[in-house]
């Protein structure tokens, strides 16, 4: 394939692929979105994607490219342009409101080299394995309660809306230290934060703007801004063992932690700390249903939840992608990408990549090894990724003994969104032991 510079020798991904690429609702869909992922990966799996209204982007869809992208944080930054797509219009009311800056959320998604380290130091010992897996006994006891509330039901449920998403919000509030009647008001804001571009997530007044996902990120980051800034104030005042409190009374360089930066990381926690678990943990169920032996399989050997665990995170990979751009000249898979050009990094199609995963689109909960980009890869990698296990461990363990047979009772429904997400409804049938 041509490297040169020259445009019209580029690689240019066929419009019809590029658009479901780049359009949020394609992500509702999974044999339209691995479809396309599957054609980019056979035939131009490093392209350029150029649709009306958004900035052409490099789709990087190899599982090696996108480690090789992730590793390395100098050369491909997150900040320099937003480090989430969004069409050109969206990215303009940003700037307008903002001073110019498309930094509208000081969290480490908006961070880079060495700032980032700065901050990601703040708290990494605190999601270390060892020091999380001392959490054990406490996310337990939030397990049994979940699993009790959804052995409640008369056999049939809907596990994302009755169990996946609140077990998992109701760990990182309580190790975060939110109240757990502040917990419906964070779940509300989650669902609005990272559903900008789902219908049934955005706010009634915003609904018909043309620029409704930027005005419903800013209005619900604002909301967030709101409640934590109290919530702050008072850690800082009388801290508490909480991980709020860890951040409320760090300090940058001799300096408390500006208050942006705070809100950033609890925005962060707040959101991606509970509902990519969720939709990972809704995944492994249904990725069980439609392959009935690796539920025959960890029913027969608990030791195989471990493996079910990340599998769910792959076969699910609710993070679709975050956004890079070169800071200077260089190459990808022999492409030569010029400085300050942007890439999306697409995980899904990483983590279907059948270089590295055999079978890939099937759900297998023995795979091994299963070395899945979920999480991402290098600097950026997430922080939670430990707890987010361990988790989904637990909460298989406490749920499967209770459990005979689960099976579909309904078509499930996926949030409409290209940058995180995952299920807004699983309807089971299910009999109990």
């Amino acid at each position: 394939m041509a490297t040169s510079l020259d445009a019209d020798v580029r690689p240019i991904i066929p419009e019809d692929i590029a658009r479901i690429v780049i359009a949020p609702k394609s992500y509702t869909d999974d044999a339209t979105i691995y479809g396309a992922f599957r054609w980019l990966r056979e035939h131009m799996p490093l392209g350029i994607a150029q649709v009306p209204g958004y900035d052409p982007v490099w789709v990087v869809t190899k599982h090696a490219d996108i480690k090789e992208v992730e590793r390395n944080g100098k050369l491909f930054h997150n900040a320099d342009h937003n480090p989430i797509l969004v069409d050109q219009a969206s990215d303009a009311f940003t700037r307008e409101i903002n001073g110019g800056s498309i930094r509208i959320l000081s969290s480490l998604t908006y961070m880079d080299p060495p700032e980032h380290a700065s901050y990601r130091s703040l708290t990494s010992n605190w999601f270390l394995p060892g020091k999380i897996s001392k959490l054990e006994d406490q996310i337990r006891v939030l397990a049994r309660q979940s699993v009790d509330n959804l052995l409640s039901f008369d056999g049939e449920c809907d596990f994302v809306r009755d169990f996946a998403l609140h077990y998992p919000l109701r760990v990182i509030m309580t190790l975060f230290g939110v109240p757990p009647e502040d917990e419906p008001r964070m779940l509300k804001l989650t669902q609005e934060f990272f559903g900008v571009h789902d219908p049934e997530e955005q706010r009634p007044d915003m609904a018909a703007d043309p620029v409704v996902a930027a005005k419903q990120w800013a209005a619900s980051i604002e909301d967030f801004y709101t409640y934590f800034d109290k919530l702050s104030a008072q850690r800082r005042e009388q801290p508490t063992d909480d991980l709020l409190s860890l951040i409320a009374n760090s300090r940058i360089n001799g300096a408390p932690i500006p208050r942006d930066e705070a809100n950033g990381y609890y925005v962060a926690i707040a959101t991606a700390g509970h509902d990519t678990t969720s939709s990972s943990t809704a995944g492994g169920l249904h990725g069980m249903m439609l392959y009935p032996e690796n539920w025959a399989k960890v029913k027969a050997d608990p030791s195989l939840i471990p493996g079910l665990v990340d599998e769910a995170i792959r076969w699910t990979s609710p993070v679709k992608h975050f956004m890079r751009n070169a800071t200077a000249d260089t190459q990808v898979r022999g492409m030569d990408i010029r400085a300050m050009e942007r890439l999306m990094i697409c995980y899904p199609s990483g983590n279907r990549d059948e270089a590295v995963f055999d079978d890939a689109d099937r759900f297998d909960i023995t795979r091994s090894p299963n070395p899945h980009i979920a999480f991402g890869f290098g600097p950026h990698m997430c922080l939670g990724q430990h707890l987010a296990k361990l988790e989904m461990r637990i909460l298989f363990e406490e749920l499967l003994p209770h459990l005979k047979s689960v099976e579909m009772a309904g078509d499930p429904r996926m949030v409409e969104t290209n940058f995180v997400g995952g299920y807004k409804a699983l309807p089971i049938r299910f009999t109990k032991n």
